[in-house]
């Protein structure tokens, strides 16, 4: 067990579904694509698998050869078809403000493009201290010990590995396409059901009242 308190960790959040339900404003980004290139998408299958890179998505769809004009063109709709109709997940606004008010820093490490990332966090007044998009699993790790985070909170078993390489606890909701199972299956320290039982566990976390590592 832990000896001593943890007075202000850095704190890493995942995006998609982990701090924003964003099924659907990407769902009615997917269907304006798909109606403006003719290409069939089917849009409710696409948001039952959000994590991965926007190119791994498009690899179902498109040509390898039409990958990056899709991709390019997608993140040019997005602003318009997808930030509005995006919401926060349930406790998301106090588990990051949980970590901010025990003077930590609460980062967004996100493979969603950052400009796009950024916007969500303005349109929902969110507010963590860094935003860093581009990332997907592993790479997630180099940018969690750049900014010195002890936690990676993630719905993905992708966001199990980021932390690992990170050295960071992974903490890990159920919120996403992933299963508690899975996700405790993939290595995660701590699975909750959602970020609304963060702020709770966060402060027995802080208090030394748990193990560094499960």
């Amino acid at each position: 067990m832990a000896s001593a308190s943890i007075t202000a960790p850095t704190v890493g959040f995942d995006l998609d579904m982990t701090l924003i339900d964003s099924r659907p404003g990407i769902h009615a980004c997917w269907v304006e694509l798909s109606e403006r290139t003719g290409t069939y998408v089917d849009a409710d299958l696409v948001v039952t698998r959000l994590g991965p890179p926007l190119e791994e998505e498009m690899a179902y769809w498109f040509p390898a050869d039409r990958i990056p004009a899709m991709s390019g063109l997608y993140r040019e709709l997005y602003p318009s078809y997808a930030i509005t109709g995006t919401l926060a997940m349930p406790g998301a606004r106090e588990a990051i403000g949980a970590v901010q008010a025990a003077g930590g820093r609460a980062v967004v490490v996100t493979a969603k493009w950052e400009p796009n990332a950024k916007l969500h966090m303005e349109h929902l007044g969110m507010e963590p201290d860094a935003v860093i998009g581009n990332l997907w699993a592993e790479q997630k790790g180099a940018a969690l010990r750049e900014h010195g985070a002890s936690v990676y909170v993630g719905d993905h078993t992708g966001d199990v590995r980021g932390a690992r390489i990170a050295e960071a606890l992974s903490v890990a909701v159920s919120t996403g396409p992933c299963s508690a199972e899975e996700l405790s299956e993939a290595g995660a320290d701590v699975v909750l059901g959602d970020l609304i039982e963060f702020p709770g566990w966060f402060s027995d976390y802080r208090a030394g009242c748990l193990p560094a590592r499960a």
